[in-house]
């Protein structure tokens, strides 16, 4: 491994440290997501079956744009 993979991952690890202090605050007002128009939920009585494909698309565009952006700026 090079000094580039230990510098990515250690990024990696801030980032889901992050995330991971967001949503322990920030729980009670992210209650809208994953339940968003087009996310697929069936709840019946003894099976729960829950896609929640709109919030993927969303999440998947937004580090897209993190991405792109980091990579703009510092590569």
């Amino acid at each position: 491994m090079s000094q580039a993979t230990g510098k990515y991952i250690i990024l990696i690890g801030i980032a889901v440290v992050a995330v991971g202090i967001i949503v322990y605050f920030l729980s009670d007002k992210l209650h809208w997501l994953g339940r968003l128009p087009g996310d697929i939920r069936v709840e019946r009585e003894n099976f729960k079956f829950y896609f929640p494909i709109t919030t993927m698309l969303l999440l998947s565009g937004l580090l897209n744009l993190i991405i792109w952006i980091v990579r703009r700026f510092l590569g």
